[in-house]
């Protein structure tokens, strides 16, 4: 009997996340490869004209075209659904690509979404200024404060989105309390679950009814592809979301797909290893530096909250230098061995100025209204020796006069 059990539920149920994330979702060919194959074609052939129009109605199942299905693909779709405890996923093309659909596959003119003031500078850009141009009214508050998500609601609000971590303030949002406002509502919970990844955080634990994430991240984890995610029930992907996806197209690589398969095999042990560095870290720029925002120290306001919801606060936070946009650049410039780039989640330490870079299109006012001063820089600390992490910014501080 052929071996195929990553994708059969009666024992993948029994696989504990770690494997899960090595073995789920695995298809293999008659060739029996234990990698995954990569699957680089854009189209499928049929064995008669009958079999092709029975797939197309749906009363045959199988490919058809690569911008709706794709055995690689299915098999990353398959694998982040188990790993995230979600009935269903489709892969995007990128993380903005996942967030916009998830959005705009639900969402009419004359609907309404809360959303949280803290998050993604592109994810500010949907709120803002895309979803208006659709009709579709926004309001930006103060995500951690649970009465303003309540005072919020209209009788046309459809949608609440949020981010938490959030991207660069590190703000924490209550899952279990704001999904079960909105639930209790009949509206739709969106969480942008990048920054922790389903190894720290799972959302739909918590009541959260869909989770996009930007699979650039954590997920491939090594800078190399970009990819998104949109995890929820089987009816929201397979009615709501595939509807809009089939037709607009933010089709993920098979390529991509097969690199980002990689990069969970890894994923455990990269988040939980960057986790520890980036605590070792924070530690030391905490007497350094103005301040440090990241969960994971006792300092943050909202360190009791992230812990109870996370496994461990994740390789990314921000810190405040003063001195403006001077120093920060000056500090910035001294690194040796930390990179200037607007990515995270990479195996690398990467650093950037949030305000001259991901988050420059937001405009001064609404950056200084979540914390996004000219002083503030954003690290994600990678999986060098921790300890050569800290000396190169010790040696920077030091020739930005900190």
């Amino acid at each position: 009997m052929k071996r195929n059990s990553g994708q059969d539920p009666a024992i993948t149920s029994r696989w504990r996340p770690a494997t899960r994330a090595i073995r789920g979702g695995t298809a293999r060919s008659e060739f029996g490869e234990t990698s995954e194959a990569l699957f680089l074609t854009s189209g499928f052939a049929y064995d008669c004209a009958e079999d092709a129009a029975a797939r197309f109605n749906g009363e045959q199942s199988g490919m058809t075209y690569s911008r709706l299905q794709n055995p690689t693909v299915e098999m990353l779709e398959k694998r982040i659904s188990l790993m995230e405890g979600a009935e269903a996923t489709r892969c995007m093309a990128s993380g903005m690509a996942a967030m916009t659909a998830a959005l705009l596959c639900q969402l009419q003119m004359g609907d309404h979404v809360v959303a949280s003031r803290a998050l993604f500078g592109s994810c500010r850009w949907l709120t803002d200024s895309l979803l208006p141009k659709f009709g579709i009214e926004t309001t930006i508050i103060d995500g951690r404060e649970l009465d303003q998500w309540e005072a919020a609601i209209r009788p046309n609000t459809k949608v609440f989105f949020f981010e938490t971590p959030a991207n660069p303030t590190m703000d924490i949002i209550d899952l279990k309390a704001v999904c079960e406002i909105a639930r209790a509502h009949g509206i739709t919970s969106v969480v942008d679950n990048a920054f922790a990844t389903n190894v720290l955080q799972r959302p739909m634990e918590y009541g959260a009814d869909v989770v996009a994430y930007s699979a650039t991240k954590m997920m491939d984890g090594q800078g190399r592809v970009l990819a998104g995610a949109v995890c929820g029930t089987e009816d929201f992907i397979t009615n709501t979301l595939l509807p809009f996806t089939r037709n607009t197209g933010p089709t993920l690589s098979a390529f991509n797909a097969w690199v980002v398969l990689k990069g969970l095999e890894t994923l455990d042990l990269r988040i939980r290893r960057q986790s520890d560095n980036a605590l070792k870290v924070a530690r030391f720029l905490e007497g350094r530096v103005e301040r440090v925002n990241y969960p994971g120290l006792a300092s943050h306001p909202q360190h009791n909250l992230a812990m109870s919801q996370m496994e461990a606060a994740g390789p990314i936070f921000s810190l405040y230098v003063g001195g403006g946009r001077a120093r920060a650049h000056a500090l910035l410039n001294a690194l040796e061995l930390v990179d200037i780039s607007n990515n995270i989640g990479d195996s690398r330490s990467l650093m950037t100025h949030p305000s001259s870079t991901t988050h420059h299109g937001l405009g001064e006012e609404a950056r200084l209204a979540v914390g996004i001063t000219e002083d503030m820089l954003r690290l994600n600390v990678g999986l060098e020796d921790v300890d050569d992490v800290i000396e190169d910014l010790d040696r920077a501080l030091g020739k930005a006069g900190l």
